[in-house]
C-alpha cells in the first residue's frame, strides 16, 4: 500500500449525544458522552489506515494533557506522528460537539490556543518516500507556501486539499493542487444552490480534478475535461453518526487514486464509504460489514 501524509489539525472531541438537538436558552438532558480525537485530516487518515496505507500526520502538538489522548489514539491507528511539531504552551484544540439522536446532525463550537503548522516544518519532511500528501484549507499563506514548494520540489507527487470552509483568501490555494474536495457548506457560503454550476464555474481556468459532496443528495466529480459525473447513495440506511463522512469521502477518493481507478469508480466507492461511515458511531473499525469493492 501507499504511504500518505496529511498536513492539519487534531483536536480532542468532546461529544455530547442528545434526543434532539435543543432550542436556545433551553435546558436538555445528555443521553451519553464520550470523548475522542477528531481534526478532518487525522480523520482522513484513520480511515486511510485502516485500509492498509502507512499514515502520517504534520501537525502541532501541545505538551499537555489532552495531547496526551490525542497521540494515543493516532498511535493505536498506526499514524506517525515524527512530522509533528511540539510546544510547551497553549492547549490542544477542543471542539464540543453536540450530536441529534433523532437525525444525526451534529452542532460544533470550538475552542483553540495552538498555533498552526508552518512552511518551515513542513519543509523538514523528507517527501522522497510519500506517495499523496493532503492538506486542510487552513492557514492559508504558509499552506501555498507547502503547495508551492511541493509543486517545485516534487512536481510528480500527488496532492489534494480540502476546501470546508470561506477562510479568507482561500480561493489562492485552488490552483495549486491535483484535487480539491468542496465540502457543501463552502458551496453554499459562496451563494451557489448546486454543485455542477459551482464544479463548472470554479475549474473553468483552473484544470484540476475536484469533487463536492452534498450530504444525501450523494456526490459530484468534476475532471480536468470539466465533464461531470454524479453518484447517488445506493443504500440509505439509518443514519446514526455524520461527524467525520466528509472525511471518510476524502480517504476513499485518495485510495481508490492510489489504486489508479478511474473517476467513476473512485467515486463510487468514496461515496459508498462515506454512506457506510454514517451508519456508525466514530470512525473505527471502518471495514466492519463494508461490503463495498474498489
Amino acid at each position: 500500500m501507499a504511504t500518505i501524509l496529511a498536513v492539519g489539525i487534531a483536536t480532542l472531541d468532546i461529544i455530547n449525544t442528545v434526543e434532539r438537538y435543543p432550542s436556545e436558552d433551553s435546558e436538555t438532558r445528555v443521553i451519553s458522552q464520550h470523548k475522542t480525537r477528531g481534526g478532518n485530516a487525522t480523520n482522513t487518515l484513520t480511515i486511510l489506515s485502516q485500509l492498509g496505507h502507512q499514515c502520517h500526520w504534520a501537525g502541532v502538538l501541545i505538551d499537555e494533557t489532552d495531547s496526551q489522548t490525542i497521540i494515543q489514539n493516532l498511535t493505536q491507528h498506526s499514524i506517525n506522528t515524527s512530522a509533528c511539531k511540539t510546544l510547551h504552551s497553549g492547549k490542544m484544540p477542543t471542539s464540543y460537539i453536540t450530536q441529534s439522536q433523532h437525525n444525526g446532525s451534529r452542532t460544533i463550537v470550538h475552542y483553540r490556543d495552538c498555533p498552526e503548522y508552518d512552511f518551515a516544518s513542513f519543509k523538514k519532511i523528507d517527501l522522497n518516500l510519500v506517495d499523496w500528501v493532503h492538506f486542510e484549507g487552513r492557514n492559508i499563506a504558509e499552506t501555498k507556501r507547502m503547495l508551492k514548494y511541493l509543486k517545485q520540489a516534487h512536481p510528480a507527487l500527488p496532492c489534494s486539499v480540502e476546501i470546508e470552509k470561506a477562510r479568507p483568501n482561500i480561493e489562492s490555494l485552488f490552483p495549486l493542487p491535483d484535487w480539491l474536495f468542496f465540502s457543501k457548506d463552502y458551496v453554499v457560503s459562496q451563494h451557489q444552490n448546486e454543485p455542477t454550476s459551482f464544479l463548472n464555474e470554479v475549474t473553468q481556468n483552473t484544470p484540476i480534478q475536484a469533487s463536492c459532496t452534498w450530504g444525501e443528495s450523494g456526490a459530484w466529480i468534476i475532471n480536468k475535461n470539466q465533464e461531470i459525473t454524479h453518484q447517488t447513495i445506493i443504500n440509505k440506511l439509518p443514519i446514526i453518526d455524520t461527524l467525520g463522512a466528509g472525511d471518510t469521502f476524502n480517504a476513499g477518493i485518495i485510495h481508490s487514486q492510489l489504486q489508479g481507478k478511474t473517476l467513476q469508480e473512485s467515486l463510487s466507492y468514496a461515496t459508498q464509504l462515506a454512506s457506510h461511515k454514517c451508519t456508525q458511531l466514530g470512525l473505527d473499525n471502518i471495514n466492519h460489514n463494508l461490503t463495498i469493492q474498489i
